[in-house]
């Protein structure tokens, strides 16, 4: 099974999913970073080319690619739940987790950032953040599996309560050697550690 990370722009699903696949030594695969490697361009440049939805229509080829391998750590991006048939073939072999947080710590994160084009055009940026998640937030509540408040936490809290959430996924990393499970998620209690076999 593949673990996918959903959520809009800031919520960390990059940070957490770089030390989740190193914890599990797993791939880590972003459909943004593949849609750039496949268009040849930068995601600003793609939009203003040729517009969202042949970003979008990337964005599902790679989706639906993803969903036939398996033991990987997807990174989405924010729009990837906007189609169906992208949270159809994400969830076909994968866990979902929603990485969630408030709009003030979206801002904080990613006021800076150059690399992401407005997905309005028209509106402030603390608006369109607002407005946004309020057109996705039901998206991502259908999709998700399990939902993950990032504000105030650490990357290694936040990687710890997603291993906690799935423990079925060190099954295949970590059996039959508990201390190995131990090590990774420090909080499970001795019997809660065996394999799921």
């Amino acid at each position: 099974m593949n673990i996918v990370l959903i959520g809009y722009r800031g919520t960390g699903k990059s940070t957490v999913g770089r030390l989740l696949a190193a914890r599990l030594g797993r791939e880590l695969v972003s459909t943004d970073a593949e849609i750039v490697k496949r268009a040849q361009r930068t995601i600003p440049e793609i939009v203003a080319q040729q517009g969202w939805d042949y970003f979008r229509d990337l964005e599902s080829d790679i989706c639906r690619e993803l969903a036939s391998r398996d033991q990987l750590v997807i990174d989405t991006g924010g729009g990837a739940i906007l189609r169906a048939q992208n949270v159809e073939a994400l969830k076909k072999n994968g866990t979902v987790f929603w990485l969630t947080a408030s709009v003030e710590t979206i801002v904080k994160r990613i006021g800076g950032d150059n690399q992401r084009p407005s997905l309005t055009g028209t509106k402030s940026f603390v608006d369109e953040i607002q407005d946004v998640l309020r057109e996705r937030t039901p998206k991502y509540q259908a999709a998700a599996d399990h939902v993950i408040t990032t504000d105030d936490r650490s990357i290694n809290q936040l990687v710890e309560t997603v291993l906690t959430l799935d423990v079925s996924m060190l099954d295949h990393f970590y059996c039959p050697v508990e201390d190995e499970i131990w090590a990774v998620v420090p909080s499970l209690t001795r019997s809660s550690s065996k394999c799921l076999k």
